[in-house]
């Protein structure tokens, strides 16, 4: 086995590691829901890390890094909009962006061709925001509690982010898709 299935093996791990993260936030065991979503967002970046250092990235891992991701955020706002921690709006909207997003690339896929996985930065910074949030509310929950005003602020800005950048998505897919189709005309000119 080479090394370069070490950022896979991470990735896989993180999924895994939703298991306990989902049993902990229905025990109200915030302290360690929390640092087991820490870990999971270390292992994030340590798989990032060693992709890019060693070159070791793959198209696996382009696709199922991202995924565990969203799969994780998607638990994490699921539950928490369940015990009534953050609002149904949010994790409708924010879920509603990945299925968009998911579903045209999907799409894409099979209707054009292989389609390359590349989050836009207003994704990257939707993607932070959502993190933070759930990070403050576990903190909140486990440790301090923050003020409401500021994670319902938080909110307001995610939502917007999760407009913005699923709209974004949607024109990128078009315009991908326009290239394609522009280029067969040529081709077949």
């Amino acid at each position: 086995m080479s090394l370069s299935v070490i950022p896979n093996v991470i990735t896989i791990l993180r999924v895994l590691l939703i298991v306990p993260f989902i049993w902990y936030l229905q025990q109200a065991n915030y302290e360690n829901a929390l640092v087991i979503f820490l870990v999971a967002g270390l292992s994030d970046g340590l798989d990032g890390l060693l992709a890019k250092r060693f070159k070791w990235q793959s198209r696996f891992g382009s696709i199922t890094d991202p995924l565990a991701d969203k799969l994780l955020l998607f638990v994490a706002l699921l539950l928490l909009a369940m015990k009534g921690h953050i609002s149904w709006s949010l994790f409708w909207i924010a879920t509603l962006r990945d299925i968009v997003i998911i579903g045209g690339a999907t799409w894409y896929h099979f209707k054009v061709g292989p389609y390359e996985m590349r989050p836009s930065l207003i994704s990257k910074w939707n993607t932070v925001l959502l993190i933070l949030l759930v990070l403050l509310v576990l903190i909140s929950l486990a440790w301090y509690p923050f003020n409401f005003w500021l994670l319902q602020g938080l909110e307001w800005i995610i939502i917007l982010t999760c407009v913005i950048s699923g709209v974004h998505y949607v024109w990128l897919g078009r315009q991908a898709y326009l290239a394609q189709k522009t280029g067969e005309l040529s081709k077949q000119s």
